[in-house]
């Protein structure tokens, strides 16, 4: 399948990058993305313009990211989106991510966050 060949390139991805990807779940324009990103992660994952738009470019390039309208017709303020190959990697990523925290909870025998 040509989704699972994009999962094997492109992943994993980046800390920045995923959370880039999991901003754009709802259409959002750059400097919205660099705010969600850094509210998102606590303020730990700041991103600078050149990282983002990056990044930006790079997702967009291999189909994890597209133009959005966002409702503002202004073209200067471009809004990006998810694809439906996005939002696949993104769930593969969190799944991965999940299944490593896990695997070091039990290995080093501790509970969850709260736990």
């Amino acid at each position: 399948m040509v989704l699972d060949k994009v999962i094997q390139k492109h992943t994993p991805l980046t800390e920045s990058t995923f959370y880039i990807l999991i901003a754009v779940a709802e259409p959002l324009h750059g400097y919205g993305i660099m705010n969600r990103v850094k509210d998102l992660s606590g303020g730990r994952v700041q991103l600078g313009p050149g990282t983002l738009y990056g990044a930006l470019s790079n997702l967009q390039q291999i189909g994890l990211i597209e133009a959005a309208d966002d409702g503002s017709g202004s073209e200067r303020r471009k809004a990006y989106q998810m694809t439906a190959a996005g939002r696949t990697v993104a769930e593969y990523e969190i799944d991965r991510l999940e299944e490593m925290a896990r695997n070091g909870r039990d290995m080093l025998n501790i509970g969850g966050k709260n736990g």
